[in-house]
């Protein structure tokens, strides 16, 4: 068994892998760490679990007997994290925050945490550059790097389903004027401590934007299409909408190019054809087709030389948390589907 620990816990996303997890065929949780409920059920704040589980949270963090641990945190915790603590080099990490996805080889401090030769660190001067590498963990095009890797960065929601989007898109190297790009996603893509903007009377019956043409996921968004298109001089014009549901997102992309679209198809057919989760649909999409699962569903249709894309994800599942239990499958060479064979709810 894949012996796990959970960090940040108490979460929309800790909730949600512990769901996962504790279905999973392969995986044991050993900890769920959350320093302001240590003590209490796990189903009295994840009131979904029920009769599930018996698991408390804990104010520890027993490192030494797990095999992966999942950082939980909101964006900006994990480097932190690291800085102030210490995690074994053979404990895998899959961070669900934003802080490692863009790339970098290593991660420097100010510390005085780390004394040279602690934990691998090399000093330089007053600061302490600890050897964290992350991969990218989007299967679709990381997968044999995910399969060795010791650390892993989980995409985004909004970024996941917007390269599931535009990936064979790039591979045909058509990405050549600007994208416009709109995606709608579900109130718990803000998390679970309310706000202005996500609680019920606000969000009910209403729609809105934010971050236009600004959102942190579109760093990500670029890095994966220069690599597989080679090159990225096109802007990803995205706008992003607070939707009137809880969870999933729903992304229209529209791609100015001469292409058939037979070829294109095809070639999206193609791209994805190995993919576990990642499904071409001949038919339009739509959201309850995703929700409650960890598929990704693409759709095309061309007008004149606008090629209109669609994809389609559940923001807490390929977004985040099953995203990132399949990233563990491929880290420790099970099953990449262990787990998360998970059925949509059509009605």
């Amino acid at each position: 068994m894949i012996k796990v620990g959970i960090l940040g816990a108490a979460g929309y996303t800790g909730g949600e892998l512990i769901r996962v997890l504790l279905n999973h065929p392969e995986a044991e949780i050993v900890f769920a760490n959350s320093e302001s409920n240590a003590g209490n059920l796990v189903s009295d704040v994840h009131e979904g679990l029920i009769g599930e589980t018996d698991l408390r949270f804990t104010d520890q963090m027993p490192f030494e007997e797990v095999d992966v641990v999942f950082f939980c945190f909101g964006h900006g915790k994990s480097e932190q994290f690291l800085k102030e603590h210490t995690i074994p080099e053979n404990v895998k990490i899959i961070d669900l925050a934003q802080d490692f996805r863009i790339k970098r080889e290593k991660v420097t401090v100010n510390s005085e945490k780390f004394p040279t030769g602690e934990g691998g660190a090399e000093a330089n001067g007053s600061l302490f550059t600890l050897p964290y590498k992350f991969v990218y963990g989007l299967p679709e095009i990381n997968k044999a790097e995910i399969l060795k890797a010791q650390h892993v960065a989980n995409p985004g929601c909004f970024a996941t389903c917007i390269q599931i989007a535009l990936l064979p898109a790039a591979y045909l190297n058509i990405l050549k004027e600007d994208v416009a790009v709109n995606a709608i996603t579900g109130s718990t893509g803000a998390g679970q401590k309310p706000g202005a903007t996500t609680h019920f009377s606000w969000r009910n019956n209403n729609l809105s934007i934010y971050k236009p043409f600004q959102h942190q996921h579109i760093a990500e968004i670029r890095q994966s299409l220069k690599q597989i298109q080679g090159y990225l001089d096109a802007d990803i014009d995205f706008i992003p909408y607070r939707g009137d549901f809880a969870r999933g997102i729903f992304c229209t992309a529209v791609v100015k190019t001469p292409a058939p679209i037979e070829d294109i198809i095809e070639a999206y057919k193609d791209f994805y054809r190995d993919a576990a989760f990642t499904h071409y649909s001949d038919a339009p999409i739509d959201l309850k087709q995703v929700v409650n699962t960890n598929k990704a569903l693409v759709h095309c249709e061309k007008y004149g030389d606008k090629l209109l894309i669609t994809s389609a994800i559940d923001n807490l599942l390929k977004g985040a948390v099953g995203q990132a239990v399949q990233n563990m499958n491929l880290m420790f060479g099970i099953d990449e589907t262990a787990g998360l064979r998970l059925k949509a709810s059509a009605f």
